[in-house]
């Protein structure tokens, strides 16, 4: 079975078309290049709205059957910002240690990284289950962060009775405990 993974992008600008959006585009490359197991991308553009932003990811997860969901956008201080709220809202489980690491990465790039709000956690439904992480949307941003946390997503995904996903060892090499 071919494994099914998420990409939504946050915009207000991107989703009414006055924008191009280049964060989807960012993370399908990256997961072309990481993912080694055949996968299918799913992908949604929508507005910095809560209540849009939270049913996108119930329906990515719950209906599309996604194991992963890669969000770019709405992580800043701003009014509009509102993707870590969301995410909350949909999951059971944060996994807090998602962020942490994102964020010690990017400051060691750019000091306003600290006003990055990046999240990741756990949705559970009757029909499925999937680890979301959000990131920034700048898509050289969206890289460094997922090259700081990807080689624990996989066996997140096991841990969570998802999919086997095998990494492209030239580019991850994805953590799992020896037996």
């Amino acid at each position: 079975m071919t494994a099914r993974i998420g990409i939504l992008t946050v915009s207000d600008r991107a989703s009414r078309g006055e924008y191009e959006d280049r964060g989807g585009p960012a993370i399908l490359d990256y997961l072309n290049a990481v993912v080694a197991t055949p996968w299918d991308p799913v992908s949604k553009v929508v507005p910095d709205d809560q209540s849009v932003i939270e049913q996108s990811m119930i329906d990515l997860c719950d209906h599309e059957k996604c194991c992963l969901i890669v969000v770019t956008g709405g992580t800043g201080p701003a009014a509009r910002d509102v993707t870590p709220e969301a995410t909350e809202a949909v999951c059971h489980k944060m996994m807090p240690g998602f962020g942490e690491q994102m964020r010690a990465v990017s400051l060691t790039k750019v000091a306003t990284a600290i006003l990055s709000r990046q999240t990741a956690g756990i949705r559970r439904s009757e029909a499925n289950c999937a680890l979301i992480v959000n990131l920034p949307g700048s898509p050289k941003a969206i890289a460094e962060c997922l090259d700081a946390v990807f080689a624990a997503i996989p066996y997140c995904i096991d841990l969570i009775g998802g999919p086997f996903l095998e990494t492209n060892p030239e580019h991850i090499v994805a953590f799992r405990p020896k037996k």
